[in-house]
């Protein structure tokens, strides 16, 4: 069983893993040995820090070993080995394979060669570890998942929105983009269609609008993420930022959602563009809370499919 995209897993499942990261968070000291004996490869492509950090200690933790393997100086980053290959070589050394990949495409490649759970921790279309960890927040600090309102504000063309949609439609969580008209911060329309459609079959629903003001509107929840990903060249920026500017998130949006709302951030932040560092290190922000339980849901996921 693979983890690489939350559209593959039904609602028992992402609520199994939700549940296992409870138990893990509450008592730690019972999955010390979760592991003991297996290896996790941990694949990276693109920069990392609370990626590499959490999976490696993740496994740790739980009596295991992670093996950080940066692309850029390996055969399979200068195109002398092919993802096939190193996948079939892999599942021989390890017991699971953690990867941060650029293209969909190479994640799902590597899924279907290797003989061992393949966890995405990151593509240009999706964040599926990162969605885990914000919705067992969220259940966290508001004791339920069922019915709550997420306004995801700023740029809404990108992994973390993808699986935030994807989630948040299988757990019944309603959802709002708020994001400009120009077409290329919309998310994708695959992803916003299957949302709705899963949306649909468990009460959640599903929208895009293009005012900040009226997304959060009695939200319980104001999510933002970096106007300036890694992949943005920065001659575009001044651009961005001009078009994105209306989305920052003020104290002053934040008091249009719930009173008892909560601000989210997946990291890294830049104060001053998405939101103010009013709000980010404010007392709404669960940010860093947020952050530490990337950790938890990450070992969740690692028993689920390595435990086995």
């Amino acid at each position: 069983m693979h983890l690489l995209s939350l559209s593959d897993w039904t609602k028992e499942q992402i609520e199994e893993i939700l549940a296992l990261a409870t138990q893990i968070k509450r008592d730690p000291s019972h999955y010390t040995h979760a592991l003991a004996g297996c290896i996790l490869l941990m694949i990276f492509e693109k920069p990392s820090l609370r990626t590499r950090i959490s999976f490696e200690a993740a496994m740790l933790q739980l009596g295991g070993h992670g093996i950080f393997y940066d692309l850029g100086g390996s055969p399979l980053g200068a195109g002398k080995e092919t993802l096939a290959d190193t996948a079939r070589t892999a599942s021989r050394y390890v017991q699971g394979i953690m990867a941060r990949m650029f293209k969909r495409d190479d994640m799902e490649e590597l899924g279907r060669y290797a003989t061992v759970p393949v966890i995405n921790g990151l593509t240009d279309y999706e964040h599926p570890c990162q969605a885990l960890g914000d919705v067992f927040t969220i259940q966290e600090k508001k004791g339920t998942l069922q019915g709550l309102r997420v306004a995801y504000i700023g740029d809404g063309n990108n992994n973390v929105t993808h699986s935030l949609l994807q989630v948040c439609s299988q757990l019944g969580m309603d959802m709002t983009v708020g994001c400009p008209h120009d077409p290329v911060f919309h998310p994708l329309k695959e992803i916003v269609k299957e949302a709705k459609a899963i949306g649909e079959r468990h009460g959640a629903h599903i929208s895009i609008v293009h005012d900040a003001w009226s997304a959060v509107a009695n939200a319980e929840v104001v999510y933002t993420d970096t106007w300036m990903s890694y992949h943005i060249p920065a001659e575009e920026h001044e651009r961005r930022f001009q078009l994105l500017e209306p989305f920052r998130v003020t104290q002053a949006l934040m008091k249009q959602a719930r009173a008892t709302a909560i601000f989210m951030h997946c990291l890294p932040a830049q104060r001053g563009n998405e939101q103010t560092a009013e709000v980010i290190d404010g007392p709404q922000s669960v940010v860093f809370d947020q952050a530490e339980n990337r950790l938890h849901t990450e070992k969740a996921i690692l028993v689920k499919l390595l435990g086995s």
